[in-house]
């Protein structure tokens, strides 16, 4: 995986839950806050040490991190984009660094939503809570 790629996987998880285990067999579990692309430090938010200490939040510095283990489903936003590009011809941008979607230049989908007015906004908006459904199954 090259650098870019692992920057912008781990960007895409910022608001997630996730599980962070260190080195030292520590394991906390929270809200991805933040995590620095040069360094790789990670800030966890209304974390959970594995003995039910609670922290507003908890920064655990790159040296330390085991593993991070993400705790729910990621939208697979090219699928959508894809099935979106189906009923929207060549009309249809997917940012894969910025996990953004854009339909007609002027309607924005992303995991937290569909963002734009009008009928066709609420066409994509349909299509998109369909495809969350489905996803949940």
């Amino acid at each position: 995986m090259s650098y870019r790629k692992l920057v912008v996987e781990l960007a895409s998880l910022t608001d997630k839950n996730v599980e962070v285990r260190t080195i030292t067999g520590k394991i906390y579990s929270g809200k991805l806050y933040t995590v620095d692309p040069n360094s790789f430090n990670v800030c966890l938010a209304d974390a959970r040490d594995e003995s039910g200490n609670t922290y507003s939040r908890v920064f655990i510095y790159s040296h330390a991190v085991s593993e991070i283990l993400v705790k729910e489903a990621i939208l697979d936003l090219k699928e959508l984009a894809e099935r979106l590009e189906r009923i929207f011809p060549h009309m249809v941008k997917y940012y894969e660094d910025a996990r953004v979607i854009v339909v007609m230049d002027r309607i924005r989908v992303s995991e937290k939503g569909v963002e734009g007015e009008g009928p066709l906004a609420e066409k994509v908006r349909r299509i998109y809570e369909e495809f969350l459904a489905e996803q949940k199954k």
